[in-house]
């Protein structure tokens, strides 16, 4: 077997595809983004508050609870709302390609259906560890908006089966060998991986060392929801196994 016919193999098994050919789902998130980001560019600045106050996550709602329930009433949707909201289109750019990257290979496995829930779930995640380090004092953030944390779930998703090798299958009738897809690792095997370890290792180190950066470099502050970095990857991490029954 050739080289280059051993890599068309994998590129099957993998689902990978010319980057220009998203799957529907990944188009579909993206578009909704930059779509959202446009309509609210049109806003006037009081405007623009009133979209961030109603549908960006705000843990200081909590304090609200059972006084002011009319107060705290956004916390029924403001968890996965803010997903959707961006600062600014240097955020909203980096968080597509990001999902382009990283929501490709968990969009080809499961489909649009998991994919939007775990991009969801992990969302809701992010935005829980942001309200713990809020309470704790471990962050000064009032808001949150981004869809970094369900992003970083669908990348702590795909840590999971990316490095994996892909397996291999002998058709009974012509004894031809076909790739056949790779499998969910456990999370002892990511870590026995070298690639998925040092990946997940680096990826977490950069987000918790986020707040250390005041320290460093006196006066300036990095105005990165490093929680919901964390909370969505380790969500979509330990999430992803209860969709793989829907995986052919």
């Amino acid at each position: 077997m050739t080289d280059n016919h051993k890599d068309q193999q994998e590129q099957q098994a993998s689902g990978a595809q010319p980057i220009f050919l998203l799957p529907g789902v990944v188009t579909a998130l993206c578009g909704l983004m930059v779509a959202i980001h446009i309509a609210a560019s049109f806003l006037k600045p009081e405007g623009l508050q009133q979209l961030i106050l109603w549908f960006g996550f705000i843990p200081l709602r909590f304090n609200a609870i059972p006084a002011d329930m009319e107060a705290a009433l956004p916390l029924l949707w403001t968890p996965v709302t803010h997903a959707f909201l961006h600062g600014g289109w240097e955020h909203l750019i980096l968080n597509v390609a990001w999902l382009a990257i990283f929501g490709t290979p968990v969009a080809r496995r499961y489909g649009a259906v998991p994919t939007v829930a775990i991009f969801l779930l992990s969302a809701i995640a992010g935005a829980a560890a942001f309200t713990l380090t809020t309470f704790l004092g471990l962050d000064t953030g009032v808001v949150l908006v981004g869809a970094s944390g369900g992003i970083a779930g669908l990348t702590g998703a795909a840590v999971r089966f990316m490095f994996q090798p892909v397996l291999f299958a002998k058709v009974p009738d012509t004894d031809q060998v076909v790739p056949v897809g790779r499998k969910l690792a456990t999370l002892r095997e990511v870590w026995a991986n070298s690639r998925a370890r040092t990946f997940s290792l680096f990826w977490i180190i950069l987000n918790a060392a986020v707040p250390l950066i005041p320290v460093f470099v006196p006066g300036m502050t990095a105005g990165i929801a490093w929680q919901a970095h964390l909370g969505g990857f380790l969500a979509g991490l330990f999430l992803v196994p209860l969709f793989e029954r829907r995986h052919a």
